[in-house]
């Protein structure tokens, strides 16, 4: 058995069996395409790829990887993010899941990097098995205050773009300097989150769901940004910043979305919501563990959380899931 990259044929293979399960909505044409298409943004071309076990030729098991710098206790640490671990139905009961993780950290490992990151849907035990630990993750629901009248804020927002970029960079930067860990979010990352979510958007079908990146200007500068994914009335904030510790910006933005369509009923709002972020505006109104689970392993001792990492410790947004 070897680990060669999945491409051509292979992924064909891989994306066919993994649809009924991780289609996210889209149709049988649509779900390959929101991969592939994803490989063609400038961060997706060199850090993400798949790979797939194969013996003889034939497909085994498969899984995604992604390759991140990271900020741990103040140093900078490689990361590998670990995702969409699947056995071909075919191949099942042989352990070669756990297999291709196991063949990818010693890959990862051998390079240097200094951390392994995933997110779980099947529970912790799995992964715990191969030495993954959980960091706890809650999935925050937030109600955002409004004028009586439902009257837009006094805030000049508008619809984000590139332009933008370099600022949610520096705005980013600022908001996690508070926290143990971290990715380390440049230009092509922030854009390849955001164009993720909609190219998610693009390819559901139409009225489905869609995606608002707005910001907050001031002297022609981004000073505050939120990048929302709907899916019908539920509102999921993705990313958001704000150069003003106290996220009152960031709570203007979505006043004024949220006004924007008065005679709209108002959204169920939910995120993975920093601690620290508490926009005057916005109301905590209920808090559950995270469907995707957070789990880590160190591979060096430069990699390795001293003390263990808290959920307070952690900024991670929704749209940096993988």
């Amino acid at each position: 058995m070897e680990l060669v990259p999945a491409d051509g044929a292979r992924l064909d293979e891989i994306l066919s069996a993994t649809f009924d399960i991780w289609h996210e909505g889209l149709s049988r044409g649509a779900y390959p395409q929101y991969y592939k298409t994803q490989l063609s943004t400038s961060w997706g071309r060199r850090h993400l790829r798949r790979w797939a076990l194969v013996d003889g030729g034939e497909v085994l098991a498969s899984a995604k990887e992604y390759e991140f710098e990271a900020t741990l206790d103040d140093r900078s640490v490689r990361l590998v993010g670990l995702g969409a671990v699947f056995t071909q139905p075919r191949h099942r009961g042989h352990a070669y899941g756990r297999l291709v993780v196991e063949r990818l950290l010693a890959r990862a490992a051998g390079a240097g990097v200094d951390l392994a990151l995933l997110f779980s849907e099947i529970g912790a035990p799995y992964y715990a098995r191969v030495g993954f630990q959980m960091i706890p993750a809650s999935l925050i629901d937030l109600r955002v205050e409004e004028d009586p009248q439902r009257g837009a804020p006094a805030a000049l927002v508008r619809a984000g773009d590139e332009r933008d970029l370099a600022d949610l960079v520096a705005i980013g930067r600022a908001r996690a300097s508070g926290f143990r860990f971290h990715l380390n979010r440049d230009r092509d990352l922030i854009q390849y989150g955001i164009a993720r979510k909609r190219l998610l958007a693009g390819l559901s079908a139409p009225g489905r769901r869609s995606v608002q990146f707005a910001v907050s200007e001031e002297g022609g500068a981004a000073v505050a940004y939120v990048v929302i994914a709907t899916h019908g009335p539920i509102w999921t904030i993705e990313d958001a910043g704000d150069r003003d510790p106290s996220g009152a910006r960031v709570g203007a933005i979505l006043q004024a979305l949220i006004a924007a369509n008065p005679a709209e009923p108002r959204p169920s709002i939910n995120a993975w919501w920093p601690a620290r972020l508490r926009p005057p505006q916005v109301t905590v109104t209920g808090e559950r563990v995270a469907p995707d689970l957070m789990m880590i392993l160190p591979l060096t001792s430069h990699g390795t959380p001293s003390p263990p990492l808290d959920p307070a410790d952690v900024l991670f947004w929704h749209g940096d899931l993988f």
